[in-house]
């Protein structure tokens, strides 16, 4: 049997599903995890189109959604702001 890899991007066709996904892995305590959410994000927009309204270089936003790089808060406010998500904060609930 062979099997294709998962790619979550196919499956991120509107602004709730990305608003779910973005926010389901900012829940999670591994940092890795949510730069990989917002690069597959990215993805399903189109990177060059999500590089170009966020004022950043094609190469340089590949570069910082990949796992191990240095996300910089500034590149996140940017992407998510030409995604139309934010970032939102709130009490743990019990």
């Amino acid at each position: 049997m062979r099997f294709t890899p998962f790619d979550a991007s196919e499956f991120l066709d509107s602004e709730e599903a990305i608003a779910e996904y973005l926010a389901a892995a900012l829940d999670d305590p591994d940092p890795e995890l949510f730069i990989a959410a917002l690069g597959d994000v990215a993805k399903a927009r189109g990177m060059a189109q999500i590089a170009r309204e966020a004022g950043v270089g094609r190469e340089s936003l590949y570069k910082a959604l990949t796992p191990g790089s240095k996300l910089r808060y500034e590149t996140v406010r940017k992407v998510m702001d030409v995604l139309g998500v934010k970032l939102t904060v709130s009490t743990r609930s019990s």
